[in-house]
């Protein structure tokens, strides 16, 4: 089947901080590196590392070079690829001591995303291929209705969220993949099992990964349940943690695998990956995740 994925692309500039910066402070950075990043690149790289047959449908733009170059070097299809005449987006990362992130996002050309472009996408698809989005590219409604209209299933990281992913209908959507913060947001409800339960009453069509930190992920499609702990790791960075799980979640969907197995390498893929810094770079090799399980096992 293989995946589409209409995703953001960003220079990510990473500071190394002793503490997230409060209001009125002003603080020195350890380091600085630029990185190429955006949930939709992480994403398509962590697909096409996983094995997947990935096309990136986005809009590179001004400034934007580095990260076509990336995409191109790790076997992710740019024949889709628009270039407006706007600045690229990017973000400015703090990245604590303990390994936790801060990120302002400038969307830039991530949002130069058309109707037409994406009509002109979808209609030259052959098959049936995931197509996949997160929250910070435009158009997102209109994606999953485009998508879902001509039979593609659909996979949806509501990440961020704000209030026009109300405006959609998630029946429409074969797999949601949402943290707490995310799937509380859609349900009114704060309780993992809470989240879940709701989730499956009102779009039980809707495959539903909830992510939860430290405490692993749980799968609920159908009357199937799948609790997927995380790999006690070292964590340096988790910038790319979601984004890689997801990536090889969806991946491991594409090309077979039970829903246990999926769930098992995409926690082990994002384990690995935040023994690492960066974003995009951290992501692991399909190889490096196998030999990473058979030491685990």
């Amino acid at each position: 089947m293989g995946i589409i994925n209409f995703g953001s692309m960003n220079v990510d500039h990473v500071y190394s901080m002793q503490h997230f910066v409060q209001p009125g402070e002003t603080l020195h950075s350890d380091a600085y590196n630029i990185y190429c990043g955006g949930k939709g690149l992480n994403q398509s790289v962590a697909a096409a590392r996983a094995g997947a047959k990935t096309i990136h449908a986005g809009m590179c733009g001004k400034g934007g070079e580095m990260l076509l170059d990336f995409l191109g070097s790790n076997g992710v299809d740019l024949s889709f690829i628009g270039r407006p005449d706007v600045a690229q987006g990017h973000a400015i990362i703090q990245v604590s001591e303990s390994g936790e992130n801060s990120i302002i996002l400038f969307p830039g050309s991530n949002y130069a995303v058309t109707k037409e472009y994406v009509d002109s996408v979808l209609d030259q698809q052959q098959g049936t291929p995931y197509v996949m989005l997160q929250n910070e590219i435009s158009e997102v409604p209109y994606i999953i209705e485009a998508a879902y209209k001509k039979g593609f299933p659909v996979v949806f990281n509501a990440s961020p969220f704000d209030a026009s992913l109300m405006e959609i209908d998630f029946s429409k959507i074969s797999w949601l993949l949402v943290n707490e913060i995310e799937g509380g947001c859609i349900t009114g409800e704060t309780e993992p099992e809470a989240i879940l339960k709701k989730m499956r009453e009102k779009y039980p069509q809707t495959g539903v990964v909830l992510t939860l930190g430290k405490e692993g992920s749980i799968c609920a499609r159908g009357d199937t349940v799948i609790h997927q702990g995380i790999f006690p790791v070292s964590t340096v960075d988790t910038t790319a943690a979601g984004d890689t799980f997801t990536g090889y979640f969806i991946a491991g969907l594409d090309a077979g695998l039970t829903l246990e197995e999926a769930l098992c390498r995409a926690s082990a893929a994002s384990a690995v990956a935040v023994t690492r810094p960066g974003a995009a770079p951290s992501i692991p090799l399909a190889e490096e995740v196998t030999a990473f399980l058979k030491e685990r096992q």
